[in-house]
C-alpha cells in the first residue's frame, strides 16, 4: 500500500465538474484529430509534419512557462528534471512518432479504437507500481479487451494485410507509453504545474523528432498546401497536442489518473462518427462487434474495483 500522505486531495466540487468537462472536450478534440491527421497527410509526410510540430510545440511550451513565472524560467530539482526529461523522449520522441505513422498507416477509427486501450495499461502499471489491486473482474476485462483487440483486427490477420496490422499493434505499443507517462507525471505535476511539465517534457522530446523529420521537411510539397492544410496542421499541433496534453495533465491532478483514464474510451464514438461524417469511412459488422467487446472489456477492467471510494485509485504514482 502507498504512503496514504502521497494521495491528492479531493478536488472541490465546482473543480471536479470543470475537470470533467474539460476531460470531455479533450477527448473529443483528440478523437477528431484522427481524420485531422488523416486528410493531412494526403499532401504532408508524416515526418514532415512531426518537424514542424515539433519546432512550434517546444516554443509555446517555453513562452508559456515563462509568461506564468512573470518571465523567469522555473527551476526544478535536478532529479525531477532528468526524469521529466526522460518522461518527455518517451512519450513525445517514442510514443507521438509511433502515433503519427500509425494513423497514416491505418484508419481513423482503427487507430482511435487502439489508443482507447491506454485505460487497461494504466490500471496495469497502477498494479505494478504498488497503486492498484487487481479484482477478478479487473482480470476479465482486461482479457476481454484483448479478446476484442484480436476479434477487430482479425480480418486483417486473415486477409495477409501485415502493414496495416503492425501498424495497429504499433499504436498498441504507443497507447501503452502515454499510459506510463500519465501515471509518471502526476507527482511531478502536483509538485512543480502542469505548465513547467510540459514544458520540460516537450523540450527534452523535441530535438530528436525535429532532427529525424528535417529531410522530409526541406523535401515537402508546401506549395501544395491549402489554406485549410494549413488550419488542420495548427490545430493538430497546437490544439489537439499542445493545448491537449496540457489540459489532460490538470484534469489528471484534479480528478486522479484512475477516474479519468475511461474517459479515453469515448475517443473512437467521436473518431468513428468524424471518419464517417468527413471521410466515408465504412465500418464491417465484424470491426463494430470487435470494438464494442473491446470497449465493454476496458470498461470492465476500469469499474471492477473492490471500494470505487478506495483512496489507492487516486493517489499518483512512487517517486522513489
Amino acid at each position: 500500500m502507498p504512503d496514504a500522505s502521497l494521495a491528492a486531495p479531493r478536488p472541490a466540487p465546482s473543480n471536479s465538474r470543470l475537470a470533467l468537462a474539460a476531460g470531455l472536450t479533450v477527448v473529443a478534440v483528440w478523437g477528431a484529430n484522427f481524420t485531422v491527421q488523416k486528410t493531412l497527410f494526403e499532401v504532408l509526410p508524416p515526418a514532415a509534419f512531426l518537424c514542424l510540430r515539433y519546432l512550434l510545440m517546444p516554443l509555446c511550451a517555453a513562452a508559456l512557462l515563462l509568461y506564468v513565472n512573470g518571465g523567469r524560467w522555473l527551476r526544478l530539482p535536478r532529479a525531477d528534471a532528468i526524469r521529466l526529461a526522460w518522461l518527455g523522449v518517451l512519450a513525445h520522441t517514442v510514443h507521438v512518432s509511433l502515433v503519427t505513422f500509425g494513423i497514416h498507416w491505418s484508419t481513423a477509427f482503427s487507430s482511435a479504437l487502439i489508443m482507447a486501450c491506454g485505460p487497461v495499461f494504466t490500471l496495469l502499471i497502477l498494479h505494478w507500481a504498488g497503486l492498484e489491486r487487481l479484482t477478478p473482474g479487473q482480470v476479465a476485462g482486461v482479457a476481454l479487451a484483448c479478446a476484442g483487440v484480436l476479434t477487430f483486427l482479425s480480418d486483417k490477420l486473415l486477409g495477409g494485410q501485415w502493414a496495416a496490422t503492425g501498424s495497429d499493434l504499433m499504436m498498441l505499443f504507443s497507447a501503452s507509453l502515454y499510459s506510463y507517462y500519465t501515471v509518471m507525471s502526476k507527482p511531478l505535476i502536483q509538485r512543480h504545474g502542469g505548465v513547467a511539465v510540459m514544458a520540460y517534457a516537450t523540450l527534452a522530446g523535441s530535438p530528436l523528432l525535429v532532427l529525424l523529420g528535417l529531410p522530409a521537411a526541406i523535401d515537402a510539397p508546401w506549395a501544395d498546401m491549402r489554406a485549410l492544410h494549413w488550419g488542420l496542421l495548427m490545430w493538430a499541433s497546437l490544439v489537439s497536442a499542445f493545448l491537449g496534453w496540457l489540459v489532460w495533465g490538470w484534469v489528471n491532478a484534479q480528478r486522479g489518473v484512475g477516474r479519468t483514464a475511461p474517459l479515453q474510451y469515448l475517443m473512437p464514438l467521436v473518431a468513428g462518427a468524424v471518419a464517417w461524417w468527413f471521410t466515408g469511412e465504412r465500418f464491417t459488422p465484424l470491426k463494430i462487434g470487435g470494438a464494442l467487446v473491446t470497449l465493454a472489456g476496458v470498461a470492465l477492467a476500469q469499474f471492477a474495483t473492490r471500494d470505487s471510494a478506495d483512496p489507492v485509485r487516486e493517489a499518483p504514482a512512487r517517486v522513489d
